[in-house]
């Protein structure tokens, strides 16, 4: 698998959420994001196939595009590489460098204290 550009993570992550759809419908929902012409979204997502990123069927005339990859392990690997080349492989410094950059709820340090608790139990 190739690795997806910040464009084409766009399109993954409104592909992952709602499955499957025409170059149209994308098109529409990447400009409520930022402007992208149809032409653009075209040829994003025909690069995309071809990177073994999407697949697609026809359907009528037109051809329908959904994930090749899954959400998960695409995500996994995108943040294991950007630990590895940002932080030298230690998450403890990369979960200290955000929770030290970021404004963090009283909400969130419960959400991450308990999570914390229950890796310990395992």
């Amino acid at each position: 698998m190739s690795t997806p550009t910040q464009a084409e993570l766009e399109i993954l992550n409104i592909l992952w959420e709602i499955g499957e759809c025409r170059i149209q419908e994308m098109n529409e929902r990447l400009n409520k994001l930022r402007p992208v012409g149809y032409t653009t979204t075209l040829k994003s997502m025909q690069v995309m196939v071809q990177k073994g990123l999407l697949d697609r069927r026809l359907e009528g005339r037109s051809h329908i595009y959904f994930p090749a990859i899954q959400e998960k392990s695409t995500k996994n690997k995108l943040l294991n590489r950007f630990i590895d080349n940002t932080f030298r492989g230690s998450s403890s410094k990369l979960v200290i460098h955000l929770l030290g950059n970021k404004k963090v709820s009283a909400e969130e340090i419960n959400e991450i204290k308990e999570f914390l608790k229950q890796i310990e139990e395992k």
